[in-house]
């Protein structure tokens, strides 16, 4: 199984040019994709730079037949240009289980820039691993105080949905809402987290599981969450993945944009490049490969 990320900067690359089709393109590129996650993709916002339109049909028409698409809006309101949207798409050849969207919290934070957060969360089915939770989010830029309520809830949406798969409910097949739907430990949760591997909100992500946490389904002092790369190179620093090519946001290149896996998968993380070449985005793309 092979997933890319990348926050795309609404499809604007570092030329200044809007190009849906150069994303996409460029994702797949990366190698043989089952799973594609992107960030930041926008529907009909015409003051941004590019005036990008509906990226979300854009997606849609440019990907290979079988291809299903999922958006999750965390910005879904009306303006003078009529209804906007803005946030984070899955998109899978792979069979799809389940869909589910979390918005993320939002804590006043007065005086600083922000818009609302999201999780996107995806069930497919490998052949290899069976089912298999895809979660893609984009935390707070400017805001400390959000983005570690956003880390916090992210950490317990996982940790929630691993007790799910630990303790289900009865069997449904009855055709209701109720009827049972798929629960599995194996989890990706990737995207534009806008921190640093230094950051207290990494550490909040990664720390070990208490008593409480773990309680009927895993080991207490378990990490909740493994960054893949470190799965990969003990040590070593991530390849940077944003300010690569442009310095607006900080002085050095840095690394954002993260994949992190259940404890579940942490023995089938088999690879992971960052592509250090594309300007298509002011972010650059994430390929891992399970399995």
């Amino acid at each position: 199984m092979q997933i890319v990320t990348w926050n795309t900067q609404w499809c604007c690359g570092l030329d200044g040019r809007v190009d849906v089709a150069r994303i996409v393109q460029g994702a797949l590129a990366l190698g043989d994709v089952d799973v594609l996650c992107l960030q930041e993709i926008a529907v009909n916002y015409p003051s941004l730079a590019g005036a990008p339109g509906d990226q979300l049909a854009e997606v849609r028409a440019l990907l290979p037949a079988g291809w299903q698409v999922f958006f999750g809006a965390a910005v879904d309101g009306w303006s003078a240009a009529g209804r906007q949207r803005f946030g984070n798409l899955v998109a899978t050849r792979l069979p799809v289980l389940a869909v589910q969207h979390h918005p993320l919290p939002y804590p006043p934070d007065a005086g600083v820039r922000s818009m609302p957060r999201m999780c996107s969360v995806v069930t497919v089915r490998d052949a290899a691993l069976g089912p298999v939770r895809v979660m893609t989010t984009h935390l707070e830029y400017f805001s400390k105080r959000q983005r570690m309520a956003q880390a916090l809830a992210l950490r317990a949406l996982h940790l929630q949905y691993g007790a799910q798969a630990a303790c289900p409910p009865p069997p449904c097949s009855d055709g209701s809402p109720f009827q049972s739907p798929p629960h599995t430990p194996h989890a990706l949760l990737c995207g534009d987290f806008n921190l640093r591997a230094s950051d207290p909100e990494y550490a909040a992500l990664a720390a070990p599981l208490s008593p409480a946490e773990a309680e009927g389904w895993a080991d207490a002092g378990t990490p909740a969450l493994y960054d893949a790369w470190q799965l990969l190179h003990p040590g070593q620093p991530q390849p940077p993945t944003f300010c690569l090519f442009d310095d607006r946001y900080a002085p050095e290149p840095f690394a954002c944009d993260f994949v992190w896996a259940s404890d579940s998968l942490r023995g089938q993380v088999r690879a992971m490049q960052v592509d250090g070449q594309t300007r298509a985005s002011d972010h650059q793309p994430v390929w891992l490969q399970l399995g």
